[in-house]
């Protein structure tokens, strides 16, 4: 089952005062200069889908300057009817999530319902920034389909947050012992296994099929490839939390874990970072967004709406065409890319079977629609 919106509308969220769009089944193209607003339409899909915003995690930063509150509309297409579904966030009220207008208890019972997948150039910080990033990416997706998996994180960084607070202590005061710090190694420990084989599990199906994407859209001979590196490859993790006491006493903090697990990205055996280009660094990005898209319509059985923000520079004309062929296979459902060049994407699309809308947009916050006929109809 494919997730569609058929309708979007926003008021005063970002750069856009108010503006109603309807979207087609398959292929919707915003165009425009910088600054028009192409990329707060996709975060505003993604508001709708996941309760939040895609590149900020502070809601009120949504809403327009000058403005009190924004208010978001979607409505989808389901089986037995249209929903719809409603977001506003106002200055000093809670956020206020509603489907058929009545309102949600819990953001939780909403979120994994209609998913949706983003790519955009933000994502070159998992390549090029810290461990963390990429740790957050991976328990991101992951707590999505596995409640249990996000009960042990949550807990297991619950009890990391305690006993570094305790041997932070003991730095200031002296003395402390490793028996001192039991409870907290033994939830540590309790919750520790059951994050790295979610880890592993999950990661060992992302592998294959981000090589799989990468060699649909590269038109080179070159392979990419995942590999989980964790402290508990070695040791579980009560052997390695009395194996590190004495660094963790001189650091304080715990200097070992699965909060130190990382995702090395790699190009034929190599690292990605150091010996990827820019096409070959925003191709692999890619690829593995579209593996997350097959692993959350795998676990959800629901084909998540996929957004690619600006993602065409930096790529080859013949890797554009090769990616925007396999996402007119039909095997990814609607689709909403941005790009300043409209005329690239007409040429990259010319042919295709696709249905095609282009939204243009300008600086006077106008919206233009235009629709493609398809190409068997031509």
């Amino acid at each position: 089952m494919k997730v569609r919106f058929r309708r979007l509308a926003v008021f005063q969220f970002r750069n856009h005062a108010e503006a109603e769009l309807q979207l087609g089944p398959e292929i919707n193209c915003f165009v425009g200069p910088n600054g028009t607003g192409k990329t707060n339409l996709l975060d505003a899909v993604h508001y709708l889908a996941l309760c939040k915003s895609y590149f900020d995690a502070t809601d009120l930063h949504a809403v327009r300057h000058g403005e009190e509150q924004f208010l978001l509309k979607g409505v989808l297409e389901e089986p037995d009817g249209d929903v719809e579904l409603a977001c506003s966030v106002r200055r000093e009220h809670k956020k206020v999530f509603q489907r058929d207008r009545k309102e949600y208890e819990r953001l939780s019972d909403h979120i994994g319902r209609w998913p949706a997948v983003m790519i955009t150039p933000y994502d070159g910080q998992l390549i090029l920034e810290g461990s963390d990033v990429r740790r957050r990416f991976v328990d991101g997706l992951i707590a999505q389909f596995d409640r249990a998996y996000l009960d042990a994180l949550m807990r297991y960084n619950r009890a990391l947050k305690h006993r570094n607070v305790l041997l932070k202590r003991f730095a200031e005061q002296g003395g402390g012992s490793l028996a001192a710090l039991e409870p907290w190694d033994e939830q540590l420990s309790l919750h520790a296994g059951t994050v790295h084989r979610g880890r592993r599990a999950f990661l060992a199906e992302l592998a294959p099929l981000a090589l799989e994407h990468y060699q649909g859209i590269s038109s080179g001979p070159e392979t990419v490839g995942l590999e989980y590196r964790s402290p508990l490859d070695e040791e579980p993790m009560d052997a390695l939390l009395r194996t590190h006491w004495d660094r963790d006493r001189s650091a304080q903090y715990t200097t070992t874990g699965v909060h130190k697990d990382d995702l090395h990205f790699l190009l034929d055996g190599q690292p990605l970072k150091r010996f990827g280009s820019q096409g070959q660094q925003k191709t692999f990005l890619i690829a593995l967004k579209l593996a997350q898209f097959d692993l959350t319509t795998a676990r959800t059985g629901r084909k998540p709406v996929l957004m690619l923000d600006d993602i065409f520079d930096k790529i080859d004309p013949q890797r554009m065409r090769h990616l925007l062929r396999l996402l007119g296979g039909g095997r990814f459902g609607q689709v909403l890319i941005t790009d300043t060049d409209a005329g690239r994407l007409h040429q990259a699309l010319d042919g295709l079977p696709h249905d095609v809308r282009f939204f243009h947009l300008d600086h006077a916050q106008a919206i233009r629609m235009e629709a493609v006929e398809r190409a068997e109809a031509r």
